[in-house]
């Protein structure tokens, strides 16, 4: 498909998103009436407001402003004989993403697709029903609208035993599949699908705070961490050197500024030693958790090193953070830290597609195969060799 149709149809949905917000509100006031006892990470990641609308309809305008993500030129060789090989990007073809609550996901997971020359299976969650209908028929409208098959864009109604079903059987011919849930939902996929995977994994997020830190710049980074409790690039874990000075005073700031935050700030029994205000916990199970809840946890370290070593045995491997004036200790941080993401003195939140200028995301990518970190348009693409010849044979 042409460049310049396909940023016409994504323009086209943009201006369709903008009129028909209050459809969008509505049908996403719906989805919310019927599953009232939602906890507040799963409201949170399921809300629809005017500031989310704009998130969607920017990122829309954001991907039809990048170039071609196919056939872009990898490598090029003509070999003595004349023989030419060529290596291209292009799409992987039919793409199945799964995933709960956030029907922004919606748009921008198709959109990612759909610019990379993809068709995409959307399968959401059910409490987020109503919303994803109403958004995937404005993409059918948009591309209809453009004069291209709407089946680039397919919303999936399935039950839980149909899903675990497509996935087995892949009776839709589907080349890649992008699971983001639970470990339950990743393992199954991982376990029984026949074409490759791309694992968009949990994040429990660690902030390292070395001993030469601005303990001021350690907060504020802290609280902007946990500003959002549903999302992937949350702050749950916080390392804490313990030959900071001051360090009593330091961590009871922390704790306060915690709590005036509604935070609950839970430790090992050392921080519950040095501050009474920290809940004990020394199950060591906790250090693997991701909370998506209004939960912190804070334990010490020695030295670097065993932040570094906690952090890959206990992580995600999403993001991690180091808050440290030294340079040479937070370079050895982000070599040896095995995160899709590393930080020197800046916040977890800004792992995300949007933020790091790629427009929008169709998942946060925790494995080394084929690309790590936010997953753009571009790189939802694979290669292909192309060799030309005038009858040559290899001897």
């Amino acid at each position: 498909m042409e460049l310049k149709l396909k940023n016409e149809v994504l323009t086209t949905l943009s201006d369709l998103l903008h009129q028909n917000r209050a459809g969008i509100i509505e049908a996403n006031g719906t989805d919310f009436d019927a599953y009232p006892d939602m906890d507040e990470s799963m409201k949170d990641r399921l809300k629809i407001d005017d500031t989310k609308i704009d998130g969607m309809i920017n990122s829309l305008i954001e991907v039809a402003h990048q170039a071609n993500p196919e056939d872009n030129v990898l490598y090029n060789h003509t070999r003595e004989d004349g023989l030419r090989v060529i290596n291209k990007t292009v799409p992987f073809g039919t793409i199945l993403i799964i995933y709960e609550s956030r029907p922004d996901v919606t748009i921008e997971a198709a959109a990612t697709a759909f610019k990379a020359g993809n068709r995409i299976l959307l399968k959401g969650g059910k409490e987020s029903l109503n919303t994803n209908l109403l958004l995937t028929n404005l993409w059918h409208e948009a591309l209809n609208m453009c004069d291209v098959d709407k089946s680039y864009v397919e919303y999936l109604v399935l039950s839980h035993t149909q899903t675990q079903q497509l996935i087995k059987e892949n009776n839709r011919g589907i080349d890649l599949i992008i699971p983001r849930g639970g470990e339950g939902l990743i393992n199954f996929v991982l376990q029984n699908s026949s074409v490759p995977v791309i694992v968009s994994g949990r994040g429990n997020n660690f902030l390292y705070i070395d001993e030469d830190a601005d303990f001021d710049m350690a907060i504020k980074l802290v609280l902007n961490g946990k500003k959002r409790i549903s999302v992937c690039n949350a702050i749950d874990k916080v390392l804490i050197n313990k030959r900071l000075t001051n360090i009593k005073d330091k961590i009871d700031n922390l704790v306060v500024s915690l709590k005036e935050k509604e935070i609950d700030v839970w430790g090992s029994s050392e921080i519950v030693e040095i501050c009474n205000e920290v809940k004990v916990e020394n199950d060591a199970n906790t250090l693997c958790e991701e909370y998506l809840a209004p939960k912190l946890y804070l334990t010490f370290v020695e030295e670097i090193d065993d932040a570094i070593n906690m952090i890959n045995k206990y992580s995600g491997g999403h993001t991690a953070v180091i808050v440290t004036n030294n340079i040479t200790q937070a370079n050895k941080f982000m070599e040896l830290v095995d995160c899709a993401s590393v930080y020197h003195n800046a916040s977890s939140r800004f792992t995300d597609g949007g933020q790091y200028g790629v427009g929008a995301e169709i998942a946060i990518s925790t494995q080394k195969l084929h690309f790590r970190g936010p997953l753009g348009a571009q790189e939802l693409v694979t290669n292909k060799w192309f060799v030309y010849g005038q009858g040559q044979v290899r001897d």
